[in-house]
C-alpha cells in the first residue's frame, strides 16, 4: 500500500469536508431542504425512480439537525485537517455508506447511488493514510520485539 504524505492527507480531509459543505449546507435551513428535496426527486425521477414520498414538518426537523451537525462538522475539518479527524470522517462515511446501502436495497431509488459511491470513496480515502500508519506501527514494533 503507498504510503500518503501528511500534506497530502490534510488536503484530502479538506476536500472532503468542502464536499460536505456544498452538499450539505443547503439541508441546514428549513427554508432550503424542501427545495434539495424537490431536486432530489426530480432527479431520481429522472433516473428511474418514483418521486420522493413527501417530508412533513417532523422530516424536515431531521433532516435540518443532520444538515446542521454536518455543516459545523465540515467547517471543522476545513479549519483544522488533521488526520485523526479524518479517521474520525472515515468512520463515519462507512455508517452513513452502511444506511445509504440499506436504504438502496428497501428502496431501489437510483439517486442513492449518487450519495453512496461518493460517500464511501471518501471513506476509503481517509483510512487508506490511517491503515498505511497502523501497518507500518505493527511492523516497526514486531521488529523491535524480534530485536
Amino acid at each position: 500500500m503507498p504510503s500518503i504524505s501528511s500534506s497530502a492527507n490534510r488536503k484530502i480531509v479538506r476536500a472532503s469536508a468542502l464536499y460536505d459543505l456544498v452538499i450539505t449546507a443547503p439541508l441546514a435551513t428549513p427554508w432550503t431542504l424542501p427545495l434539495v428535496h424537490g431536486v432530489i426527486s426530480d432527479l431520481n425521477v429522472g433516473l428511474g425512480g418514483a418521486p420522493l414520498p413527501a417530508f412533513a414538518a417532523f422530516h424536515l426537523f431531521i433532516g435540518g439537525l443532520l444538515g446542521c451537525i454536518v455543516v459545523v462538522w465540515s467547517l471543522l475539518r476545513l479549519r483544522h485537517a488533521e488526520r485523526r479527524l479524518g479517521l474520525y470522517d472515515g468512520a463515519g462515511r462507512f455508517l452513513f455508506s452502511s444506511w445509504m446501502a440499506w436504504t438502496l436495497a428497501a428502496t431501489g431509488a437510483p439517486v442513492l447511488w449518487l450519495l453512496l459511491v461518493p460517500e464511501f470513496a471518501w471513506g476509503v480515502a481517509q483510512w487508506w493514510p490511517v491503515q498505511k500508519a497502523m501497518t507500518d506501527s505493527r511492523q516497526r514494533d514486531g521488529r523491535l520485539a524480534t530485536a
